[in-house]
Protein backbone atom coordinates (compact mmCIF):
# COMPACT_ATOMS: atom_id res chain seq x y z
CA UNK A 1 0.00 0.00 0.00
CA UNK A 2 2.61 2.22 0.64
CA UNK A 3 4.60 1.39 -2.45
CA UNK A 4 1.62 2.21 -4.42
CA UNK A 5 0.67 5.63 -2.56
CA UNK A 6 4.39 6.55 -3.22
CA UNK A 7 4.06 5.92 -7.11
CA UNK A 8 0.81 8.02 -7.26
CA UNK A 9 2.68 10.67 -5.64
CA UNK A 10 5.80 10.72 -8.17
CA UNK A 11 3.12 9.89 -11.03
CA UNK A 12 1.12 13.33 -9.83
CA UNK A 13 4.32 15.41 -9.18
CA UNK A 14 5.81 14.06 -12.70
CA UNK A 15 2.13 15.34 -14.33
CA UNK A 16 2.83 18.45 -12.79
CA UNK A 17 5.65 19.39 -13.76
CA UNK A 18 5.31 19.00 -17.28
CA UNK A 19 2.20 20.93 -16.77
CA UNK A 20 3.93 23.94 -15.48
CA UNK A 21 7.02 23.00 -18.26
CA UNK A 22 4.00 23.15 -20.78
CA UNK A 23 3.02 26.53 -19.68
CA UNK A 24 6.44 28.02 -19.57
CA UNK A 25 7.46 26.88 -23.43
CA UNK A 26 3.53 28.61 -24.39
CA UNK A 27 3.94 31.68 -22.61
CA UNK A 28 7.79 32.52 -22.43
CA UNK A 29 9.86 30.33 -24.60
CA UNK A 30 10.43 32.44 -28.09
CA UNK A 31 12.43 31.04 -30.70
CA UNK A 32 16.07 32.94 -32.02
CA UNK A 33 14.98 34.46 -34.99
CA UNK A 34 15.42 33.33 -38.88
CA UNK A 35 17.40 35.98 -40.72
CA UNK A 36 20.32 38.17 -39.06
CA UNK A 37 20.96 41.65 -40.08
CA UNK A 38 24.07 40.22 -42.85
CA UNK A 39 21.85 38.22 -44.44
CA UNK A 40 18.44 39.15 -44.74
CA UNK A 41 17.80 41.62 -47.68
CA UNK A 42 21.06 39.55 -49.76
CA UNK A 43 18.64 37.55 -51.56
CA UNK A 44 15.40 39.93 -52.09
CA UNK A 45 14.90 40.67 -55.82
CA UNK A 46 11.92 42.94 -55.73
CA UNK A 47 12.10 46.02 -57.80
CA UNK A 48 12.52 49.08 -55.70
CA UNK A 49 10.40 51.33 -58.20
CA UNK A 50 7.67 49.04 -58.13
CA UNK A 51 7.33 49.01 -54.33
CA UNK A 52 4.25 50.75 -52.85
CA UNK A 53 4.38 53.90 -50.39
CA UNK A 54 4.63 53.10 -46.69
CA UNK A 55 1.79 55.17 -44.70
CA UNK A 56 4.36 54.36 -41.16
CA UNK A 57 7.77 54.72 -43.38
CA UNK A 58 8.63 51.15 -41.45
CA UNK A 59 9.39 49.57 -44.22
CA UNK A 60 11.71 46.21 -43.38
CA UNK A 61 13.60 43.71 -45.76
CA UNK A 62 13.93 40.43 -45.62
CA UNK A 63 15.56 37.54 -47.62
CA UNK A 64 12.34 36.90 -49.73
CA UNK A 65 10.01 39.71 -49.21
CA UNK A 66 9.52 43.43 -48.03
CA UNK A 67 6.78 44.84 -45.93
CA UNK A 68 5.80 48.03 -44.34
CA UNK A 69 4.92 47.55 -40.67
CA UNK A 70 1.62 49.47 -39.36
CA UNK A 71 2.16 49.47 -35.19
CA UNK A 72 -1.14 50.96 -34.06
CA UNK A 73 -2.46 47.87 -35.91
CA UNK A 74 -0.03 45.85 -34.90
CA UNK A 75 0.45 44.25 -38.63
CA UNK A 76 1.41 44.67 -41.97
CA UNK A 77 -0.11 47.14 -44.32
CA UNK A 78 1.49 45.52 -47.10
CA UNK A 79 4.37 42.36 -47.91
CA UNK A 80 5.43 42.97 -51.37
CA UNK A 81 7.31 39.91 -53.45
CA UNK A 82 8.64 37.98 -56.48
CA UNK A 83 6.87 34.75 -57.06
CA UNK A 84 8.73 32.86 -59.96
CA UNK A 85 7.97 29.96 -61.80
CA UNK A 86 11.16 28.64 -60.13
CA UNK A 87 9.75 29.19 -56.59
CA UNK A 88 7.38 26.57 -56.79
CA UNK A 89 8.88 23.65 -55.47
CA UNK A 90 6.61 20.74 -53.42
CA UNK A 91 9.95 20.65 -50.90
CA UNK A 92 8.63 18.95 -47.76
CA UNK A 93 9.88 22.05 -44.62
CA UNK A 94 9.17 21.59 -40.83
CA UNK A 95 6.75 24.05 -39.48
CA UNK A 96 8.43 26.01 -37.45
CA UNK A 97 7.49 28.84 -34.64
CA UNK A 98 5.84 31.58 -35.22
CA UNK A 99 8.69 34.49 -33.66
CA UNK A 100 8.04 38.25 -33.18
CA UNK A 101 10.24 40.40 -36.29
CA UNK A 102 12.74 41.41 -34.55
CA UNK A 103 13.68 43.90 -37.57
CA UNK A 104 10.42 45.97 -36.87
CA UNK A 105 11.61 48.79 -34.59
CA UNK A 106 8.68 48.00 -31.89
CA UNK A 107 8.64 44.02 -32.66
CA UNK A 108 6.15 42.56 -34.21
CA UNK A 109 3.00 40.99 -32.27
CA UNK A 110 3.30 38.17 -30.21
CA UNK A 111 1.24 35.53 -31.84
CA UNK A 112 -0.01 34.34 -28.60
CA UNK A 113 -2.81 37.46 -29.21
CA UNK A 114 -4.32 35.18 -31.42
CA UNK A 115 -4.90 32.41 -28.70
CA UNK A 116 -8.25 31.72 -28.54
CA UNK A 117 -9.67 35.02 -30.52
CA UNK A 118 -11.34 32.35 -33.11
CA UNK A 119 -8.96 33.67 -35.78
CA UNK A 120 -6.36 31.66 -37.66
CA UNK A 121 -2.90 33.57 -37.87
CA UNK A 122 -3.27 34.70 -41.65
CA UNK A 123 -0.33 34.52 -43.77
CA UNK A 124 0.42 37.62 -46.18
CA UNK A 125 3.15 36.27 -47.84
CA UNK A 126 1.88 32.20 -48.08
CA UNK A 127 4.54 29.80 -47.10
CA UNK A 128 3.52 27.58 -49.66
CA UNK A 129 5.07 30.33 -52.22
CA UNK A 130 8.64 29.83 -50.38
CA UNK A 131 9.39 26.27 -49.97
CA UNK A 132 12.14 26.66 -52.12
CA UNK A 133 14.78 27.23 -48.70
CA UNK A 134 14.59 26.81 -45.64
CA UNK A 135 15.28 29.90 -44.86
CA UNK A 136 12.45 31.78 -47.10
CA UNK A 137 9.88 29.10 -45.87
CA UNK A 138 10.63 30.52 -42.00
CA UNK A 139 10.48 33.59 -42.74
CA UNK A 140 7.02 33.84 -43.67
CA UNK A 141 6.26 32.74 -40.04
CA UNK A 142 7.42 35.82 -38.37
CA UNK A 143 4.60 37.38 -37.02
CA UNK A 144 4.82 40.78 -38.86
CA UNK A 145 3.73 38.80 -41.98
CA UNK A 146 0.54 37.54 -39.96
CA UNK A 147 -3.15 38.81 -39.91
CA UNK A 148 -6.19 37.58 -38.26
CA UNK A 149 -8.53 36.13 -41.01
CA UNK A 150 -11.95 34.16 -39.84
CA UNK A 151 -10.77 30.79 -40.42
CA UNK A 152 -13.58 29.58 -43.19
CA UNK A 153 -12.17 32.88 -45.28
CA UNK A 154 -8.36 31.35 -44.56
CA UNK A 155 -8.95 27.63 -45.38
CA UNK A 156 -11.76 28.67 -48.56
CA UNK A 157 -11.57 31.65 -50.82
CA UNK A 158 -8.13 32.77 -49.33
CA UNK A 159 -6.39 29.65 -50.13
CA UNK A 160 -8.03 29.40 -53.85
CA UNK A 161 -6.98 32.92 -54.58
CA UNK A 162 -3.27 31.94 -53.00
CA UNK A 163 -3.71 28.60 -55.24
CA UNK A 164 -4.44 30.61 -58.44
CA UNK A 165 -1.53 32.93 -58.10
CA UNK A 166 1.05 29.68 -58.36
CA UNK A 167 -0.98 28.69 -61.30
CA UNK A 168 -0.17 31.74 -62.86
CA UNK A 169 3.31 32.03 -62.08
CA UNK A 170 3.55 28.66 -63.71
CA UNK A 171 1.94 30.00 -66.73
CA UNK A 172 3.87 33.63 -66.74
CA UNK A 173 7.39 33.00 -65.18
CA UNK A 174 7.72 36.25 -62.79
CA UNK A 175 4.69 37.79 -60.95
CA UNK A 176 4.91 40.56 -58.21
CA UNK A 177 2.34 40.29 -55.51
CA UNK A 178 1.26 42.56 -52.82
CA UNK A 179 -0.92 41.14 -50.36
CA UNK A 180 -2.69 43.06 -46.79
CA UNK A 181 -5.40 43.75 -44.89
CA UNK A 182 -7.38 47.10 -45.11
CA UNK A 183 -6.61 49.01 -42.10
CA UNK A 184 -9.19 51.44 -40.66
CA UNK A 185 -9.98 52.90 -37.44
CA UNK A 186 -13.15 50.99 -35.18
CA UNK A 187 -11.66 47.35 -36.32
CA UNK A 188 -12.18 44.64 -33.66
CA UNK A 189 -9.01 44.09 -31.62
CA UNK A 190 -7.84 40.91 -30.10
CA UNK A 191 -5.37 39.76 -27.54
CA UNK A 192 -3.66 42.46 -24.90
CA UNK A 193 -1.53 44.25 -27.92
CA UNK A 194 -4.79 44.91 -29.33
CA UNK A 195 -4.06 43.51 -32.88
CA UNK A 196 -6.96 44.49 -35.16
CA UNK A 197 -9.11 41.92 -37.37
CA UNK A 198 -9.46 43.75 -40.85
CA UNK A 199 -12.75 43.55 -42.39
CA UNK A 200 -11.26 42.80 -45.92
CA UNK A 201 -7.57 41.42 -47.20
CA UNK A 202 -6.67 42.50 -50.57
CA UNK A 203 -3.92 41.02 -53.53
CA UNK A 204 -2.63 42.99 -56.15
CA UNK A 205 -0.62 40.57 -58.81
CA UNK A 206 1.50 42.01 -61.71
CA UNK A 207 3.63 40.75 -64.17
CA UNK A 208 5.41 42.68 -66.63
CA UNK A 209 4.86 42.07 -70.51
CA UNK A 210 7.11 43.43 -72.73
CA UNK A 211 7.17 47.58 -72.00
CA UNK A 212 3.79 47.42 -70.10
CA UNK A 213 3.15 45.75 -66.60
CA UNK A 214 -0.29 43.94 -66.64
CA UNK A 215 -2.25 43.74 -63.22
CA UNK A 216 -5.12 41.82 -61.74
CA UNK A 217 -6.31 42.91 -58.14
CA UNK A 218 -8.87 41.76 -55.70
CA UNK A 219 -10.41 42.77 -52.89
CA UNK A 220 -12.31 40.58 -50.37
CA UNK A 221 -14.51 40.40 -47.40
CA UNK A 222 -12.92 39.17 -44.41
CA UNK A 223 -15.53 36.20 -44.24
CA UNK A 224 -17.05 32.98 -45.79
CA UNK A 225 -17.27 33.14 -49.04
CA UNK A 226 -19.08 30.95 -51.60
CA UNK A 227 -18.81 32.44 -54.95
CA UNK A 228 -16.14 32.68 -57.86
CA UNK A 229 -12.87 34.62 -57.54
CA UNK A 230 -13.92 36.92 -60.51
CA UNK A 231 -16.54 38.33 -58.57
CA UNK A 232 -13.75 40.12 -56.35
CA UNK A 233 -11.99 41.42 -59.45
CA UNK A 234 -11.33 45.56 -59.10
CA UNK A 235 -9.18 48.10 -59.91
CA UNK A 236 -6.25 48.97 -57.88
CA UNK A 237 -7.73 52.89 -57.57
CA UNK A 238 -10.55 50.91 -55.20
CA UNK A 239 -7.73 49.54 -53.17
CA UNK A 240 -5.68 52.37 -53.26
CA UNK A 241 -8.78 54.42 -51.84
CA UNK A 242 -9.62 52.29 -49.54
CA UNK A 243 -6.16 51.69 -47.44
CA UNK A 244 -4.20 55.17 -48.16
CA UNK A 245 -2.20 53.09 -50.48
CA UNK A 246 -0.06 54.49 -53.52
CA UNK A 247 0.70 51.26 -55.26
CA UNK A 248 3.31 51.52 -57.89
CA UNK A 249 4.00 55.13 -56.51
CA UNK A 250 7.31 55.39 -57.97
CA UNK A 251 6.15 55.33 -61.70
CA UNK A 252 5.11 57.88 -63.66
CA UNK A 253 1.37 58.82 -63.02
CA UNK A 254 1.25 58.23 -66.73
CA UNK A 255 1.80 54.64 -66.66
CA UNK A 256 0.03 54.15 -63.77
CA UNK A 257 -3.08 55.08 -65.23
CA UNK A 258 -2.56 52.68 -67.98
CA UNK A 259 -3.52 49.58 -65.51
CA UNK A 260 -4.36 51.33 -61.88
CA UNK A 261 -7.98 52.27 -63.35
CA UNK A 262 -9.18 48.59 -65.00
CA UNK A 263 -10.35 45.54 -63.87
CA UNK A 264 -10.06 43.69 -67.19
CA UNK A 265 -9.45 39.93 -66.61
CA UNK A 266 -8.06 39.27 -70.51
CA UNK A 267 -4.83 37.99 -69.76
CA UNK A 268 -5.54 36.28 -66.87
CA UNK A 269 -6.44 32.82 -66.97
CA UNK A 270 -8.67 31.40 -64.13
Amino acid sequence: MAYYKRSRTIYSVLILICVVGFWLFENFYTPAPYSNKENRSLDNNFPKELLPSSTTDEIVEHSYYTLSYNEPFEQAEWVAYVLDKSHLTYDDRKRPYFVEDPFVSSKSADWRNYKGSGYDRGHLVPAGDRRFTKQAYDETFYTSNISPQDREFNAGIWNDLEKQVRRWAKQYGTLYVFTGGVLENGLEEIGDEDVDVPNAFYKIVARKKNNSIQTISFLIPNKPQFVSLRNFVVNIDAIEEETGIDFFAKLPNTDQKDFEATTNTVGWKF
